[in-house]
Parts: C-alpha cells; sequence; structure tokens
C-alpha cells in the first residue's frame, strides 16, 4: 500500500481540483481529505456517507441551571466574555480553560467533552472516501486530520487497497504535518506567482525535514512565463521530479460547478493532459515494486 499526499503551500492553486483529476482514471484507490478546515473535494464527488463518527476534542463548559445561584463568579472570572447575562455558555467563545468550575461554589458549572467536528466513511462514484468537517470556530485540526488518516489506512488495509490518495490542507502548519505524516509521496501543485513559489520553497523544506520525497505539477503556467522557467529550475537545481505542467484551463472551474471532476467534464482536454501526469505519479509510487 502506498500513500500519496498532494499539497500546495497556499491555497488557490487547484490542488484539490488536480486530485479529483488524478483519481478519477485510478482503480483501487482510496480517496482521503485531510483539508478539514474547508473540505470541498465532497462538492466534485458527492460523496454518500456510510458511516459518520463524531470528533471529540478538548472541553467546554456547560452550567448547570439547577445548580446555579446566579452568584456571577463564573462571568467574573471568564476573560473570553463566554458567560452570558442568563448564566448560559456562549460555546463559540469558551476557550476551555476552566476558570468557572474552578470557581464555582455550587459546582453548577462543569467541564464537559466538546465536540468539534465529524468524520465520514462514504462511497463516491470513483470508489470509498474518507473525510471530515470541523465545526465552525472550532480547533484541533491536526488532531481530526490525524483521526481521518487512521481510519483511511485502517479500511485501506482491511480492503487491500494499493494506493490512497490524500487531498491535503494547504500551507506547511500543523494540519499539513499531520497530513504527510509516514506518507510514501508529497506531491506539491503549485502556480506561477510570487507567493506561490516563496510558499513551495518552504513545502519542500518540510518534506526534506520529514524525509519524504516530492513532486511537483506547475498549474496555470500561461499566467506568468517567467516564473514557469524559474520553478523548472528551482526543480532542477532541488533534483524534484516536475510530474506535468498544466495552463490555465476554465473546464476545471466549469467542472466545478457541475460538480465533476476535470477528465469527466472534459474528457478529451483535461482527461488527455492528465493522463501522463497520473503515470508518472504511479510509476514514481509503484516502480521500484515492479
Amino acid at each position: 500500500m502506498k500513500e500519496a499526499v498532494i499539497l500546495s503551500g497556499k491555497g488557490g492553486t487547484g490542488k484539490t481540483s488536480i486530485t479529483a483529476a488524478l483519481a478519477t482514471g485510478m482503480s483501487g484507490v482510496l480517496l482521503v481529505d485531510c483539508d478539514v478546515d474547508a473540505a470541498d473535494l465532497h462538492l466534485v464527488l458527492d460523496p454518500k456517507p456510510r458511516n459518520t463518527h463524531e470528533f471529540v476534542s478538548g472541553h467546554a463548559a456547560a452550567i448547570d441551571t439547577e445548580l446555579c445561584t446566579s452568584c456571577g463568579l463564573c462571568a467574573e472570572h471568564c476573560r473570553f466574555g463566554a458567560i452570558g447575562p442568563d448564566f448560559s455558555v456562549r460555546h463559540e467563545h469558551c476557550e476551555g480553560c476552566g476558570v468557572c468550575a474552578f470557581v464555582c461554589p455550587t459546582e453548577a458549572a462543569a467541564m464537559l467533552p466538546r465536540l468539534s467536528g465529524h468524520w465520514y466513511i462514504s462511497d463516491t462514484r470513483l470508489g470509498t472516501m474518507v473525510h471530515a468537517r470541523l465545526l465552525p470556530g472550532e480547533e484541533n485540526s491536526g488532531k481530526l486530520v490525524s483521526a481521518v488518516r487512521r481510519a483511511a489506512r485502517e479500511l485501506a488495509e482491511a480492503d487491500g487497497t494499493s494506493l490512497i490518495l490524500t487531498d491535503g490542507p494547504p500551507g506547511i502548519g500543523c494540519p499539513v504535518i499531520a497530513s504527510l505524516g509516514g506518507a510514501d509521496l508529497a506531491v506539491a501543485v503549485t502556480e506561477p506567482t510570487m507567493s506561490a513559489r516563496h510558499d513551495l520553497e518552504r513545502l519542500y523544506d518540510l518534506t526534506k525535514h520529514f524525509d519524504i520525497p516530492m513532486m511537483v505539477i506547475i498549474n496555470k503556467t500561461d499566467v506568468n512565463e517567467r516564473i514557469v522557467s524559474e520553478l523548472h529550475t528551482w526543480c532542477r537545481d532541488n533534483s524534484i521530479e516536475i510530474a506535468g505542467v498544466l495552463p490555465y484551463d476554465r473546464a476545471f472551474t466549469d467542472a466545478q460547478i457541475n460538480r465533476r471532476t476535470g477528465p469527466e467534464h472534459d474528457p478529451q482536454g483535461l482527461g488527455v493532459a492528465m493522463a501522463p501526469i497520473r503515470a508518472k505519479l504511479v510509476e514514481r509510487l509503484f516502480g521500484d515494486d515492479e
């Protein structure tokens, strides 16, 4: 079993569209969406949940109105304004610090496990998909990513799946680190802009730190030919294989609007363009096993 994680140093490079496009022509693949803060792979794959699981992380305050004497100590000591005038808890403001439970003389305030999101095992037309959604304002997305990847690996091993294809989060923060651990290959999707190039270099430093090989896909190549040339030079100087290049193509956007992957929507255009990129990815992952 191999795992490839599709990443981007910044948002908006086309990472999710390319992940979906790669998966369209693959068999025996398990799809994973680790961009739990702003998941959108489901928008084109229309998953049907088979199993739904709660993600509980941290604690949040709760006040028992029958025990509460309205003394006001909880509101006085809460620095986050989480206690309302009626001594109810404003969940979105609660940081889980526990000071209300500490100062409450009647033990009306208590810290309870906090529901922070859900993760799912779903069926899609391209195969099984493991994905998640963090609730608005919740934290610990790195922990949710770890839970999703753990479930995906267990499912892949049970089903004998040969490849896990993961749509990772943008950036280089905690969720990205959680999505990378133990992966066989990082595929960085970039675009010819100064910010994208800068963030690609940061992403490369991260993959080097974890000793994970990286390939690059350059998207929207007709935006700035000079930076495209610089990206080619940088990849060559760092011995990074370029899996492929793609021009800006409105078909990707049209595919999303129609809830389809690029190759499904435009088989003679994007379908043909993605085929050699997919072949290089498979060769890089499984070439030594043949």
